[in-house]
């Protein structure tokens, strides 16, 4: 791939061979240079570097959670993966199941502890946006 960057008024023609491959070898106006990315060294920090503090998020109580018998698809998608059967007893926020979407795993938790009355998905079954995959007793 080619490109043309400009530093302090002046362009340069930089080819890269494959972004993927280690060393990455560009080459700038011909002259060949291997690159390692993953080096260690970090960039030094300017005044547009930004440092945000994480925060952690509170769990969910039982009374901000939903009081409905079934656990619903937050999202269409793929079934993938089922960790739950009927009786099994289950905490808030359990992991449920798994479902693909635009070819991104999504965790989908429980959002009410209980016992598993009935499984209503499998793995490779096609859900809808809403559609009920797991009921509770």
């Amino acid at each position: 791939m080619k490109y043309t960057v400009k530093i302090e008024e002046k362009s340069y023609e930089v080819e890269i061979e494959d972004i993927h491959a280690r060393p990455v070898i560009a080459r700038v106006d011909g002259q060949r240079f291997e690159i390692h990315p993953e080096n260690g060294i970090k960039p030094e920090a300017t005044q547009e570097t930004r440092f945000i503090k994480p925060i952690e998020l509170p769990k969910p109580t039982a009374s901000q959670t939903g009081t409905s018998r079934e656990l619903t698809a937050p999202l269409p998608g793929t079934v993938v993966e089922v960790f739950v059967k009927p009786g099994d007893e289950i905490e808030l926020g359990k992991v449920v199941l798994v479902i693909e979407a635009m070819k991104m795993k999504n965790s989908i938790r429980s959002t009410r502890a209980g016992k598993v009355a009935e499984v209503l998905v499998h793995a490779g079954q096609t859900v809808a946006h809403k559609q009920a995959m797991v009921k509770f007793e």
